[in-house]
């Protein structure tokens, strides 16, 4: 997705500077993101290779957040799935009780997991003096579900947004169109997730 933002902004000429192999190197293999993101796109990441200057203050927000994304990962994420893949493996054998706990247990534990790696990442680029984009913001506090998605995972939504759902038209177009639009761009963050049918 790095890569094909990278191209299309290039394309429709939102990219002015010349970028040097070596940093286009970086952005698309830098390591921390790599895996699990955050999405970066050229403007969130380019300008600071100019500057790469880590101070005590990054060093502590860098430190801080790896703390925090291990806490959610490994003692909240990890003890939550021994918990809950048992019911999801076996359903019959639990009571609607258990079952709703598994749930929110589940819901809880694909945050904690997911935002855990991106504090990670973000952590680890702020060591390196890079700050990259904040990916969670609090989404279990929304008040609607509209606002859950622009709070859930947020360089993906905005990505897909940007680079799917807006030029094929959006909701500017008619009802059909725009469902279909719909569609598709979920569709493709389905794929984004897991190449697999059920992802699909």
């Amino acid at each position: 997705f790095q890569i094909v933002a990278y191209v299309v902004d290039v394309y429709r000429g939102r990219i002015e500077r010349q970028d040097s192999l070596l940093e286009f190197y970086v952005f698309i293999l830098f390591f921390p993101q790599l895996v699990a993101g955050p999405i970066m796109r050229h403007s969130d990441f380019f300008y600071q290779l100019g500057r790469i200057t880590p101070d005590q203050k990054m060093m502590i927000r860098g430190a801080s957040l790896l703390l925090i994304g291990l806490i959610k990962k490994v003692l909240i994420a990890d003890n939550l799935a021994a918990v809950v893949h048992p019911v999801y493996r076996n359903p019959e054998l639990y009571d609607g009780v258990s079952s709703a706990f598994a749930i929110l247990g589940y819901a809880a534990q694909v945050y904690a997991d997911f935002s855990g790696y991106t504090d990670l990442a973000r952590g680890m680029g702020l060591l390196l003096g890079l700050e990259l984009p904040e990916n969670f913001s609090g989404p279990f506090l929304s008040r609607t579900v509209s606002e859950f998605w622009r709070r859930w995972h947020i360089t993906l939504s905005t990505w897909l947004r940007d680079y799917i759902y807006i030029p094929l038209g959006g909701s500017r177009t008619s009802q059909m169109r725009s469902q279909f639009n719909l569609l598709l761009t979920f569709v493709a963050g389905g794929l984004w997730h897991g190449a697999n049918y059920t992802f699909f």
